[in-house]
């Protein structure tokens, strides 16, 4: 039998395609809507005993050209995602799917381009200079607002449990704004601000979402969001409004990109709205409420230890937020990183074979032939136990000490490891470092205020879980 260089067998890949059209849309149906994502990739692993495997993966047709994938799904063959030598990642940041440039003006952001463009050095270098040039507004930026949805939870618990993805998904576009443009878009805009954004990210991933509405029949839903695209034209005007906020706030940060990065002004523009709604913003309505869910599921203990380290913390800096607190804070980052491990915005990972490859998992190697798109599912890769020992449970410390630092290396959620840096060569998310600040900002915001609370997790919200505070228990210093 022939082996790849490490010496592991060189086996086929098992798994099959099916039935032309008939089989994706089955498995479509299965995807979202009778097994769920991740027993979906679980069957499909037990049933073929082997972590790399071929597969569809939905949205399928008539929408997607071409379904077919070879998944990736343990920790080991996971990482060849993130080898820009080997795979080629344009037009693959929502799958199998690729959404209309008029959605952009007709431009392709970042996202969907790949290393070897270009265009994708230039914008990266200037997603580089936003968030550093904007890095001191994050922390007031954050607090400002999150201390204003607290005021509204506790001011709503009076009457009953208080949703919290709603009032997160305003807060989070309006932090995300304020810090990186120093504008507010509810107040300039409206109230309807951060809906606006909402619809029109809608448009852009509706193949690859699902449960949009508890109370849609799935046919309906299904024969609405994953049969044909959404016409753009039916958001244009939300978009408008976008554009003319983006224009006049981000006014200085489009004036750099166009003298110090050589972009043009219609390119930078919609490269920042992109940015800062698809990217940033709508990982933070994500991340938020993933948190919530797992300090909830924890309990008063944790809540206790957290709130020690923070206010400690907190002090030794003079009462204030600060990068220098943040980074004492080691129990609080675990949690966030434990969050994000476990249950991270953006699920899948795709990207082409650049040349022909040999793929490893743990103990097989696999032929992929050049051109075949890679298929891997984050929160499974990030699951393996073969690396993280009881890796479905939520282990608050597992990255505090010299021993959890070890264990970095496998959690991926930024589309790369969490110990390398972001470049201009590789796909890895610019704003990794943000994520993690923006985490820890919650867990502090939220037991610098109260001592412990209670939480409930009712199904999912598109790829947010649903969260209801019960009760709050205020701190008694201040």
């Amino acid at each position: 039998m022939a082996t790849s260089p490490s010496g592991l067998p060189i086996k086929t890949i098992p798994g099959n395609y099916g039935i032309p059209v008939l089989s994706p849309i089955y498995d479509r149906l299965q995807f979202y809507y009778f097994q769920g994502h991740m027993d979906y990739f679980k069957s499909r692993m037990t049933k073929n005993n082997s972590t790399v495997l071929r597969m569809n993966m939905p949205p399928g047709n008539f929408i997607s050209p071409d379904p077919r994938v070879v998944a990736v799904l343990d920790a080991k063959s996971f990482r060849v995602l993130f080898d820009p030598s080997k795979v080629e990642k344009k037009n693959t940041i929502v799958g199998t799917y690729v959404p209309s440039q008029s959605l952009y003006s007709g431009i392709r952001p970042m996202a969907f381009l790949d290393t070897t463009e270009q265009l994708h050095s230039s914008l990266k270098s200037f997603s580089f200079h936003l968030l550093a040039s904007r890095k001191s507004y994050f922390i007031p930026a954050f607090h400002k607002t999150y201390s204003s949805l607290f005021d509204s939870v506790e001011a709503k618990l009076a009457s009953g449990p208080v949703e919290f993805n709603s009032l997160n998904q305003i807060a989070a576009f309006d932090f995300t704004c304020d810090a990186f443009l120093g504008a507010v878009p509810s107040e300039v805009i409206g109230p309807s601000a951060s809906k606006k954004a909402a619809i029109w990210l809608l448009f852009q991933v509706h193949p690859i979402v699902s449960h949009l509405n508890k109370f849609i029949p799935w046919p309906i839903e299904d024969l609405l969001l994953h049969w044909v695209p959404l016409p753009p034209f039916l958001v244009s005007r939300e978009y408008k409004a976008l554009e003319e906020f983006f224009s006049k706030a981000g006014e200085s940060l489009l004036e750099d990109a166009t003298s110090k990065f050589g972009l043009s002004r219609h390119v930078a523009l919609h490269n920042l709205i992109f940015m800062t709604i698809f990217n940033a913003s709508t990982g933070f309505k994500v991340l938020m409420p993933t948190i919530l869910k797992w300090l909830a599921h924890a309990g008063e203990k944790l809540h206790k230890k957290l709130a020690q380290e923070i206010r400690l913390a907190v002090k030794s800096s003079n009462g204030e937020i600060t990068f220098d607190a943040l980074g004492k804070m080691e129990l609080t980052k675990s949690v966030v990183l434990e969050a994000l491990r476990l249950d991270p915005p953006v699920e899948n990972q795709f990207g082409h074979a650049r040349t022909d490859l040999i793929i490893e998992s743990h103990d097989a190697a696999f032929r992929v032939k050049k051109g075949e798109m890679l298929c891997g599912y984050q929160p499974l890769a990030m699951r393996d136990e073969k690396v993280l020992k009881n890796a479905e449970d939520f282990i608050p410390d597992r990255f505090v000490g010299d021993e959890g630092k070890k264990l970095l290396e496998y959690v991926y959620w930024s589309n790369g490891p969490q110990t390398v840096v972001p470049t201009v060569g590789n796909k890895q998310c610019p704003g990794k470092d943000m994520v993690i600040l923006v985490g820890q900002l919650f867990v502090v915001d939220l037991f610098l205020r109260y001592n412990t609370f209670s939480a409930v997790h009712d199904g999912m919200l598109l790829l947010e879980p649903r969260m209801f505070f019960k009760s709050v228990k205020k701190a008694s210093h201040k």
